[in-house]
């Protein structure tokens, strides 16, 4: 009888050749201290390197090392989501490959678990390597994420955290295909507990997470869990509805009454231009939440998965995880 797995690592990838090497050490070390079981899941998100090959050969000697390989790139939420499926620990920690995210925290995480909390997220005290841009925009991001939704999502924290099995579970039956993974361990629930950490810069290679790709997470992350960019459309066309009247009793007052000239064209022209401007704004936003019920109603599996190494899911349609499709 094979012994039960405590831990499962899930680190999504995506041409991480660079460092793959030193990730897969120093989770080693760190996972061969806690004295239990534990496996480390890779999830290959279409990576064009060598990273998929580096990591089969791992998987081939040493069996804590199980690798997710993906047909093609789906993205860093929902490589999560697939190692989260696929993961059998008791706990489920996720963390990226670029070690950033230092994984030492790890047993500091599991010390939070063990005390009863089901949520152990790791939060940010200090962004090393970023530049000034970066961390503003982040900054931004958070406290306008927190300010816009009706959840409570934790300010300055990632995707780095501990999920208990109880979690995972209920995070599988969460079928979303534009994922906002930590929005959705908030809206979970159960306890929850935060560690702090000082975030380092990459060890090599680039971000993988462009102004391109932040603004897609924060458009993802916004519209999942709040309509309130819709409220703000009625409450700004109600203001700009009275504005508007008010405007016209001005230049009905002024025609009447006075001898002033009305310069008619600039101010219809230019009254014009704002509206006709917000009106397309509104237009995006409403079609930001149309594009997502589309995607939903299409029923399309959440990735495809190529190949997997070492797990103990087989490669059938009877056992594969509900939010996956294999070639």
């Amino acid at each position: 009888m094979d012994t039960p797995i405590r831990y499962s690592i899930v680190i999504p990838v995506y041409n991480e050749e660079a460092v793959i090497h030193e990730t897969y050490r120093r989770l080693k070390t760190v996972m061969n201290k806690t004295g239990e079981t534990y496996e480390l899941l890779f999830v290959n998100d279409g990576s064009r390197d060598n990273t998929s090959t580096i990591l089969m050969e791992y998987s081939q000697l040493d069996n804590t090392v199980k690798l997710i390989d993906f047909s093609r790139n789906f993205g860093h939420q929902i490589a999560i989501t697939a190692g989260m499926d696929y993961a059998l620990g008791n706990a489920v920690i996720v963390i990226d490959a670029d070690l950033q995210d230092p994984p030492e925290l790890i047993l500091e995480l599991i010390s939070k678990w063990k005390e009863g909390f089901d949520v152990v997220y790791a939060k940010r005290t200090k962004r090393k390597g970023e530049t000034f841009f970066k961390k503003q925009t982040a900054r931004l991001f958070y406290r306008l994420l927190s300010a816009s939704t009706d959840i409570a999502i934790p300010i300055d924290t990632g995707d780095f955290r501990l999920l208990d099995r109880r979690v995972c579970d209920e995070l599988k039956r969460i079928p979303e295909s534009n994922r906002f993974v930590r929005g959705l361990v908030s809206w979970v629930g159960f306890r929850q507990t935060a560690v702090e950490y000082e975030r380092d810069e990459r060890l090599a290679g680039e971000t993988h997470y462009p102004l391109k790709k932040m603004l897609k997470l924060s458009l993802d992350g916004i519209t999942s869990f709040s309509y309130k960019p819709l409220k703000l459309a009625s409450y700004l066309g109600f203001i700009l509805s009275i504005s508007g009247f008010i405007y016209m009793l001005y230049v009905l007052y002024a025609k009447l009454f006075t001898d002033a000239a009305i310069p008619g064209w600039t101010s219809i022209t230019i009254i014009q231009l704002f509206f006709n401007g917000f009106i397309l704004i509104m237009l995006g936003v409403v079609g930001e939440y149309i594009g997502r019920i589309y995607d939903e109603t299409k029923g399309r599996p959440l990735y495809i998965v190529r190949k997997s190494y070492g797990t103990e899911k087989k490669n059938d349609e009877m056992n594969k995880p509900a939010g996956a499709r294999y070639e």
